[in-house]
């Protein structure tokens, strides 16, 4: 999980190591949160799926700040 401040809120990407299907290599969901004073305010559901753990936490950051950014 990779996290940071970003105007006033906690955003937060996440990654979920997925099983090995038929391509025989691991994949990463991506998904993002946003908190503020500690409490959940909205969460996303799996945004896309990801080669690296790295990438997906990116792209669950990158949403939550869009959305801070639509809804501030």
């Amino acid at each position: 999980m990779q996290s940071q401040s970003y105007h006033g809120y906690q955003v937060c990407g996440h990654s979920i190591v997925e099983p090995e299907g038929q391509s025989q290599r691991e994949r990463y969901a991506a998904s993002g949160t946003i908190t503020f004073r500690g409490k959940l305010v909205h969460a996303s559901g799996v945004l896309g799926h990801f080669d690296s753990e790295e990438e997906a936490e990116l792209a669950g950051l990158d949403w939550a700040r869009a959305w801070v950014d639509a809804h501030s």
